[in-house]
């Protein structure tokens, strides 16, 4: 069974005490659906268009655990912390290659 991804890039933070307290709910509410952060900050380098804008990967086992994360009563209300307009982001799951 392949992996998956949670990738999130982040355009422009708003509200950084918003993102502070759904950073809060959302990092526990993440690892207990079984993700495993990967990558949290900014850039050391870009490259092409890349833009030096915080990323976040979080790796699962499944491509099912991945989207349960995300839909999950934990994370929906570390989304309704956040709120609709203190960050513009960027979320996809992908799944892995092999």
């Amino acid at each position: 069974m392949a992996k998956a991804y949670m990738v999130v890039t982040y355009r422009r933070i708003k509200k950084p005490e918003a993102l502070a307290a759904y950073a809060k709910l959302a990092g526990p509410a993440v690892m207990a659906a079984g993700g495993r952060f990967l990558v949290r900050g900014q850039p050391a380098k870009t490259y092409e268009l890349g833009q030096k804008e915080r990323t976040v990967v979080v790796e699962f086992d499944s491509l099912e655990k991945a989207i349960a994360a995300y839909e999950g009563p934990g994370y929906q209300e570390a989304l309704r912390v956040l709120g609709k307009d203190a960050a513009e982001r960027d979320m996809r799951i992908v799944e892995g290659a092999g």
